[in-house]
């Protein structure tokens, strides 16, 4: 079978935005892969789908999903077929996501300073008072560059408009940039010829300029800063990622007990003995960083990092309490931060978003629970999620009374139509459901994001989630000017 018929037998589905096609017609921005792959047919790109498969488990480049008995970790499902999107498209979405990490930086530091966002009523103060993850313990910590989020993924995802639209900020220890930086890798491997006609942006850099950014955090005074990566390890779910970062910044990858805090300064144990560490990428929640402030059973982290922290000998990266600001419930306010901060209009919208806290909002999605999806403010990976679509009505009865109980901890969404584009499924293209997870890096010099991202596919017919401890799997994506 050719690749011609399989595009003919490509099917979008009705009142969805499909990237590749428009009524029966390929997209422009696509219509250059699409003639490259003219002369493949579906036994090359079923050899390139297991040769794929193949170098994915040769790299070892796993996931680990906590809930299955099975056994710990998988192999991330990734599909061949490349997301393209329009470097017009990619302009928008980098300023976008630079305003927001300006005026969520900017929020950060009010939040555990002056709190003049509070004082004017911009943000209620019982929001911030109720939220898990504001953190009293930093208040008035002085941070390198007035800089909080080092490292983001913000999640976007396309309507049935075509539009990008902000779904979730992920400014804590966002991961996955390791599979876009390895889809990328593979894509190049089974597609060389293909790759190269398409005039692709670069992604490769991702790790050289974290790794700049992450020098330019330690204290002046230090030449040659010793940098590391604080890992839980090698049960934590993204332990893939935190060892393909370290080898690629060429630093040393560290676990909590390879740490040790001396008269107010953080010390590495080698066999050379004790040498000083003046920035931490943490890969460890808050809550567990130093058991002597946070959580005092945690053997993840280090005993006096809070002290080494706060005196200023250390910088850590993300800064601790950053989950205020990736809080569900508090992302309903980022467009008013950016508005507070930065006297402008939001580039990139949020999805509407309920506070299940305020009655009317909980009355009418309980009435319209079947166009809602409820999400736990602080839970991530698709658990904790009630899709309204799909949920039976006993499970929603559970639901609500769990809601009810907690309020705060819940928000609701209408679901989105997500868009769709074309996977190499069963030796067919079918069409699924996606979102965007584009990676940002801030520091001194201001916010470089490399133009790609990690492409999050719904491999299930149908399903819109697309997390990967829920079964859906990823895709490299190209950002091409026209």
């Amino acid at each position: 079978m050719s690749i011609e018929t399989l595009l003919n037998e490509y099917t979008c589905p009705p009142d969805i935005w499909d990237e590749m096609c428009t009524e029966g017609k390929v997209r422009s921005h696509y219509t250059k892969m699409v003639s490259s792959f003219q002369n493949l047919n579906v036994p090359d790109l079923q050899q390139k789908d297991l040769l794929a498969s193949e170098l994915f488990m040769n790299q070892g480049i796993t996931f680990t999903v906590y809930s299955d008995n099975k056994g710990i970790e998988r192999i991330f499902p990734f599909d061949i077929i490349p997301r393209i999107i329009t470097g017009k498209e990619w302009d928008v979405v980098e300023k976008g996501i630079t305003q927001r990490l300006k005026a969520l930086n900017m929020f950060l530091k009010d939040i555990y300073n002056q709190q003049q966002i509070l004082n004017d009523k911009v943000v209620p103060v019982e929001l911030i008072a109720s939220c898990p993850h504001f953190l009293r313990e930093v208040h008035g910590i002085k941070v390198p560059h007035d800089i909080y989020v080092h490292i983001s993924g913000i999640d976007l995802i396309r309507g049935d408009d075509g539009r990008f639209y902000i779904l979730e900020d992920n400014l804590r220890t966002p991961s996955g940039v390791s599979y876009m930086l390895e889809n990328r890798e593979v894509t190049k491997r089974i597609f060389p010829d293909i790759f190269a006609a398409n005039n692709v942006r670069v992604i490769h850099n991702y790790p050289l300029i974290l790794y700049q950014n992450l020098l330019k955090l330690a204290p002046t005074q230090v030449s040659n800063p010793t940098v590391v990566l604080l890992t839980p390890g090698i049960y934590n779910s993204a332990y893939y990622e935190h060892t393909f970062l370290a080898k690629q910044m060429g630093i040393s990858l560290v676990e909590g007990r390879d740490l040790v805090v001396d008269d107010h300064k953080v010390y590495m144990k080698t066999t050379k003995g004790l040498e000083q560490v003046h920035v931490i990428y943490r890969r460890v929640d808050d809550e567990f960083l130093d058991p002597l402030v946070f959580n005092p059973t945690s053997v993840l982290g280090v005993p006096g990092l809070m002290g080494a922290y706060r005196k200023g000998n250390v910088a850590i990266v993300n800064a601790i309490g950053n989950g205020v600001a990736d809080d569900k419930a508090v992302y309903a306010y980022v467009p008013a931060m950016i508005k507070y901060y930065l006297n402008e209009e939001p580039i990139l919208e949020n999805v509407p978003t309920y506070e299940m806290s305020e009655p009317d909002a909980r009355e009418h999605v309980f009435k319209n629970i079947r166009k809602m999806v409820v999400k736990r403010t602080n839970q991530s990976g698709g658990y904790g999620m009630v899709m309204g679509s799909t949920v039976s009505d006993e499970e929603w009865e559970k639901a609500k009374v769990e809601i009810e109980k907690d309020p705060r901890s819940f928000i609701a969404q209408p679901i989105i139509k997500l868009s769709t584009v074309p996977c190499f499924i069963d030796g067919k293209f079918k069409p699924r459901h996606v979102d965007f997870r584009p990676y940002a890096l801030c520091g001194p010099d201001g916010v470089t994001i490399v133009p790609g991202g990690l492409t999050r596919v719904a491999l299930k017919e149908g399903s819109l989630v697309v997390n990967s401890s829920q079964g859906g799997g990823s895709k490299d994506t190209w950002i091409v000017d026209l």
